[in-house]
């Protein structure tokens, strides 16, 4: 398909396979079903030659609706809604929404509760992390890390699915703490999982990180600048390896992370290149395994008490509205509740950080070549559910 714009009078040549005449810009489309995407994303490229002039992110072909859908779920069902969008951080999805109505409600939280809420976020941070840490190496052609990262994430899996009886959707919190309290022995196979996963994690740093073409195909690629981090409103460790030193856990603590800045370590880098995202995870998720190890030696000093607050058995917050926001693995998730005081929220707007951070491809791809469009796009550590909610 040709077309011609009047204003430029330049044409265009739209096509599948194959080349255009050599006056003509070629529009390509990357997906909806490419492999580096995560779900299902499609990308509209404008090339010259083997150059990308233009790129356009088109999403919403995994749209949900489910801002739509938390107006007709009771502030019990819409835990099940808030953990879908970002498969891969189901339990820090459910702690945004909960922590929300909790704020409106003016409801403490059982010491215990509080903490192992920190313990399972740092868990399911690192079994988020891990999943990239594998799964980038793979779309640049390194096979072998990926059956690495699936063995480590089984460890963590295990113990995950033990507590709450999800794989994937956990489905563990609840307004006032969690679902039960921990089973007799799981604090001590905890720690053996995580001490498992921390003794292998040197794979990623000498067969990936010491691996000369994977240096190659990231160090200088794919430059995020500081200003489009601000500009575009991109947070995680995606912003952190452009500089922008933010992490809620440190600068608005929530749940136990104030009694946790010894342990907790921002990892910031400066080059903003596909290199510098990499390392941010990885060093984050070494921090993340820390983390959980403190977690676990201040539960195991907590007197015994209850792991969740007894609720009414018709549930309705206060009219009023509130704004809660966590640091979940892949970056900053808002959630913006309106009450009217009926037992459903008015009105839930999600702030999920994909959305804002695969904005950024429209500034990093211009300029880059078509075989550096996977780094970029796989560096990005993104979910398409997250994205289109």
């Amino acid at each position: 398909m040709t077309e011609t714009t009047e204003s430029t009078g330049t044409t265009r040549t739209t096509v599948g396979i194959g080349g255009a005449a050599e006056s003509t810009d070629m529009v390509l489309n990357i997906g909806p079903q490419h492999p580096s995407t995560h779900g299902v994303l499609r990308l509209r490229l404008v090339l010259d030659g083997e150059v990308i002039q233009h790129a356009e992110p088109v999403i919403g072909y995994m749209h949900r609706g489910a801002e739509k859908l938390f107006e007709a779920r009771d502030y019990r069902q819409i835990v099940m809604l808030a953990n879908r969008h970002d498969w891969l951080s189901a339990f820090s999805n459910e702690l945004g929404v909960v922590m929300a109505v909790e704020r409106m409600l003016g409801m403490e939280v059982p010491a215990r509760a509080v903490w192992t809420r920190t313990l399972l976020a740092e868990l399911n941070r690192v079994l988020n992390h891990l999943m990239f840490l594998g799964s980038y190496p793979l779309e640049l052609g390194g096979i072998t890390p990926v059956f690495h990262a699936f063995r480590e994430r089984e460890q963590i899996q295990n113990v995950m699915e033990e507590i709450s009886g999800g794989r994937m959707h956990f489905m563990f919190n609840r307004v006032g703490g969690l679902k039960e309290d921990l089973p007799a022995g799981w604090l001590g196979r905890v720690r053996h999982a995580v001490s498992e996963v921390r003794s292998r994690m040197d794979v990623y740093d000498g067969l990936v990180l010491g691996n000369e073409i994977f240096r190659a195909r990231t160090r200088g690629v794919g430059v995020l600048s500081r200003e489009a981090v601000h500009a575009y409103g991109v947070s995680g460790p995606i912003a952190r390896a452009s500089g922008v030193d933010f992490d809620l856990r440190r600068d608005e603590p929530y749940l136990a992370y104030g009694e946790l800045q010894d342990t907790l370590n921002v990892v910031t880098r400066e080059d903003g290149d596909c290199l510098a995202r990499f390392e941010c995870l990885l060093e984050q998720t070494h921090n993340a395994l820390a983390l959980a190890d403190a977690c676990l030696d201040r539960i195991a000093e907590l007197a015994p008490g209850p792991i969740n607050q007894r609720l009414p058995k018709v549930l309705k917050a206060p009219e009023g509205h509130t704004y809660a926001w966590t640091e979940n693995p892949l970056g900053v998730n808002g959630y913006y509740l309106v009450s009217k005081g009926e037992k459903t929220p008015y009105r839930l707007k999600l702030r999920s950080a994909s959305f804002n951070n695969i904005q950024a491809l429209t500034e990093l791809l211009p300029g880059t070549q078509v075989a550096d469009m996977v780094a970029i796009l796989g560096s990005l550590f993104f979910v398409v559910g997250d994205i289109d909610k």
